[in-house]
């Protein structure tokens, strides 16, 4: 791989990033991290942006997308972005509840009464508020599908009535609201309230919502239509020191609304502009959710402290609604990670500097673990370098 590795460097003249000397040191020592880390690691393909005032002014795609076919990493790569399609679920909520369907502190047996079976040591579940289940603290477990240890097993449950099965023999495994417990299954529960309340498929609403009118016409979920096909990029394992493919183009099932979105750099920018919030497309913008709505999301509701910490080795990191929140060298820092299947993604953003950050890799050298050690792989070393670009735009 390190001798066919592609680079399509992109570093547009705008008053964003261009004239910066402190920005442009640090973009500088962070590709030389980015380009030997990726050769150290074997990582097949990776790209990069920096968005500033609702433009792309770096662009960065480096290696292969099919390692095998030998297909370069391009702007029309498409990746899997696992769990950063949770924040497109807390906007999903964020929408219903401005439209009057619901409220953030209603219990989620309200909308998904099936949940009311699952064992419940610390109380009544009818307490569990959808507040809880956007910040992670509603006591459900980490993962969706617990028993899959198999390659051979499927990938994830394809539909609700496997979930719902499974919930007499669910525990709550701290009382809701007193600690952080990041919780997939809880997302997935989210994703049946916006499937119940809107009366379309999750996939449906959110492409209506969210996707087509902020133009990301290229992103979908699951299985990639025909015409993407050609972009969308193969993923890899490190395994013994060996890179061996992941299975391509899955789907996440019933779990879609936990980590099933794809899409292209280019497609994820227009969303961070979105995030970060454009003044030139201020009325679009509003159309998806209202600014403060969307800061509302950044407000923290518990601390992640070390079980989770987006991707830097800090204890103060806080969960707000469906977003992580923390501080580094004076900057705020706003975001959320994304691993499954051999894909690795970041978006960071920082809003008081107007600008966010997003970098995928299409190899895991490493099985996610949310702990300290896990923040020593290759991906996550390259992710943490991104917090000095916004460091060096706040001196």
């Amino acid at each position: 791989m390190s001798r066919r590795i592609a680079a399509a460097l992109v570093l547009m003249a705008s008053p964003a990033a261009a004239g910066d000397t402190g920005f442009d040191k640090a973009l500088g020592e962070f590709r030389e991290l980015h380009r030997a880390e990726m050769h150290r690691a074997n990582i097949a393909g990776s790209s990069f942006y920096v968005v500033r005032d609702g433009q792309a002014v770096v662009a960065d795609h480096l290696g292969e997308q099919d390692a095998d076919a030998h297909v370069p990493v391009d702007a029309a790569t498409i990746y899997h972005w696992a769990s950063i399609t949770k924040t497109m679920t807390g906007i999903a909520i964020m929408q219903l509840r401005d439209r009057g369907l619901l409220s953030l502190d209603d219990p989620i047996v309200k909308y998904v009464p099936e949940l009311a079976a699952v064992h419940n040591p610390h109380g009544d579940t009818g307490a569990i508020t959808l507040r809880q289940l956007m910040s992670h603290s509603a006591g459900f477990r980490s993962g969706t599908w617990p028993w899959r240890d198999h390659d051979w097993q499927p990938f994830e449950p394809a539909g609700w009535s496997q979930l719902a099965a499974m919930l007499p023999y669910t525990a709550v495994e701290f009382k809701p609201g007193t600690r952080f417990g990041y919780s997939n299954p809880g997302i997935v529960y989210l994703g049946q309230v916006i499937e119940r309340l809107s009366g379309e498929d999750y996939e449906v609403y959110v492409d209506k919502n969210i996707l087509k009118p902020l133009s990301m016409h290229d992103s979908y979920f699951d299985r990639t239509p025909p015409h993407l096909l050609p972009h969308r990029s193969h993923s890899y394992y490190i395994r013994n020191g060996r890179r061996v493919a992941a299975p391509f183009d899955v789907d996440t099932g019933v779990t879609v609304s936990n980590g099933g979105l794809n899409a292209p750099m280019p497609d994820m920018a227009k969303y961070v502009a979105f995030l970060l919030g454009d003044p030139a497309r201020r009325s679009a913008h509003d159309l998806v959710l209202k600014r403060s709505s969307l800061e509302e999301m950044w407000v923290p509701q518990i601390a992640a402290g070390a079980d989770f910490t987006q991707g830097r080795m800090a204890t103060t990191t806080q969960s707000g609604l469906s977003f992580f929140i923390d501080r580094s060298g004076g900057v705020r820092f706003v975001g959320h990670n994304g691993d499954q299947n051999g894909f690795r993604a970041y978006l960071s953003l920082c809003p008081d500097q107007r600008t966010g950050s997003l970098l995928a890799f299409n190899t895991e050298t490493r099985g996610v673990q949310n702990a300290p050690a896990n923040r020593q792989t290759a991906e996550s070393r390259i992710a943490l370098a991104t917090d000095r670009l916004c460091e060096a735009l706040a001196k």
